[in-house]
């Protein structure tokens, strides 16, 4: 999986606690998915973050390709019912 020089910078140096095995297992196997305005790729997947019992939710934004990493972050609004 590729990323921009953006996710490499500033996504994973903010959070230390994503890995690209998680943006990957979400993009792999989505929750939901959905295309933004722009052509960018919204994938939402559940991870466990480390010392953390409770799953979290992880959206991860990809290019147009449907590959290439963006952005990642915990959704803490995300509701599966809205789907």
């Amino acid at each position: 999986m590729t990323s921009i020089r953006y996710f490499e910078a500033q996504v994973l140096r903010k959070r230390p606690y994503l890995t690209v095995d998680m943006c990957r297992s979400a993009v792999s196997n989505p929750l939901r998915r959905e295309v933004q305005a722009d052509g960018r790729i919204r994938h939402w997947g559940v991870v466990l973050l480390p010392n953390e019992a409770k799953p979290r939710i992880l959206r991860v934004v990809t290019l147009e390709d449907g590959i290439t990493l963006h952005n990642a972050f915990i959704d803490r609004n995300f509701r599966e019912e809205t789907r």
